[in-house]
């Protein structure tokens, strides 16, 4: 079981969506905002690990075509996926701490 991990200052980041530093609008509707990729990489994440167990139900229940290798497949894909969020959270969290330990 996956433990929600809760980012006090991932919602002070709300306001960088890309029209906020964009210079034109041709680079405001080219570019994703921060909050927009962040968004789009969860719901990777989420559509992985989705998959992950239609695949190991689909070859619990017999279905035809649902193999142990894909269920496995399937199974590994989101688990890399979930490790490679939690190390790019723990990356953000590091450097977030950082810039809030600088004296000014």
């Amino acid at each position: 079981m996956v433990n929600a991990v809760s980012i006090p200052a991932l919602s002070d980041l709300s306001g960088l969506s890309g029209s906020t530093f964009a210079t034109s609008s041709a680079q405001q509707t080219a570019q994703p905002g921060f909050m927009d990729t962040l968004n789009q990489a969860l719901q990777s994440v989420s559509t992985a690990q989705s998959h992950a167990t239609a695949a190991e139900a689909g070859f619990t229940a017999g279905v035809p075509g649902a193999t142990l290798a894909k269920a496995l497949v399937a199974n590994d894909r989101a688990a890399v996926s979930w490790n490679a969020t939690v190390g790019v959270r723990n990356e953000l969290v590091s450097a977030y701490q950082s810039v809030m330990n600088m004296q000014f």
